[in-house]
């Protein structure tokens, strides 16, 4: 089979899963083997730990600490804890202060918040956004990609955007998420830009908590091998997540019992 009917046939194969073409080309990252086990652990210790730096993560894997930095690195994680002179934005970034203290979420779309984390694969690793809102839970899009670039942020922003816009906008100080290509868009929409304080990802506690349970009932019992193979395990789990799984904190009803939304996650074509 030559090439372009090998694209054509690649093609029809993600048309018929609903899985967007980019998403086959998702390779995970490489890593030595005893890397991946060790960032593999590192992740569920932060799952328990957060609070753990990498001095305490290096004793915990009985490595040394600069292996351990290095590995935090990748994996996007530090402790949660407040820390002297970390305020200050990439070249050309723009920082925001933190709108939600103290502040009463009472409706859908009041405030959404996105974050990033690291996905354990079979072989290496990949990156996963998300987009939530706030008071329901619900989560309106993601993203995987194999690299922690602008791009894949800004696809998982723009395809939240179906279900409308919220007053305000949450996220970290990355620089995914400071850079002025992503924060054009809410900028033209009139979006009020607030952003955690570095150190302190309780500051978006609810998108973590999402993180948690995603891992321990899916990520970490899974053997995903590649992007192709994750994406509909990814798609089932968010469905289950905002459409089938009660939680505690809203009265054990869904976030779908509580966010006007569309029964399908539609993307639009890559």
């Amino acid at each position: 089979m030559d090439r372009h009917h090998e694209d054509i046939s690649i093609r029809r194969q993600c048309e018929l899963l609903g899985v967007p073409r980019s998403t086959y080309y998702y390779q995970p990252l490489p890593e030595s083997a005893e890397n991946l086990r060790l960032m593999r652990q590192l992740d569920q210790l932060y799952m328990k730990l957060p609070f753990f730096g990498s001095r305490k993560m290096a004793v915990e894997l009985e490595i040394n600490r600069k292996r351990a930095q290095r590995l935090m690195r990748i994996l996007g994680i530090e402790a949660h804890y407040p820390k002297p002179n970390l305020s200050r934005p990439a070249p050309g970034h723009e920082i925001y202060p933190y709108l939600l203290r103290g502040v009463a979420i009472e409706r859908p779309n009041h405030v959404w918040s996105t974050d990033i984390t690291y996905i354990p694969m079979r072989g290496g690793f990949l990156y996963l956004v998300a987009v939530m809102d706030w008071f329901s839970r619900y989560v309106l899009s993601w993203e995987l990609s194999n690299t922690m670039e602008t791009g894949f942020c800004l696809a998982a922003l723009h395809a939240a955007f179906r279900f409308g816009q919220p007053d305000i906008w949450n996220s970290d100080q990355g620089s995914q998420f400071t850079s002025a290509d992503f924060l054009a868009p809410l900028k033209k929409r009139g979006i009020s830009i607030s952003m955690d304080g570095r150190g302190r990802a309780l500051d978006n506690v609810f998108i973590e908590r999402l993180w948690r349970s995603l891992k321990y009932e899916l990520i970490y019992p899974g053997d995903f091998a590649t992007g192709l193979e994750l994406f509909p395990a990814l798609e089932n789990y968010f469905h289950f997540y905002n459409h089938e799984r009660p939680h505690q904190a809203l009265g054990y009803q869904t976030p779908a019992d509580l966010f006007p939304h569309r029964s399908k996650r539609r993307r639009a074509s890559s």
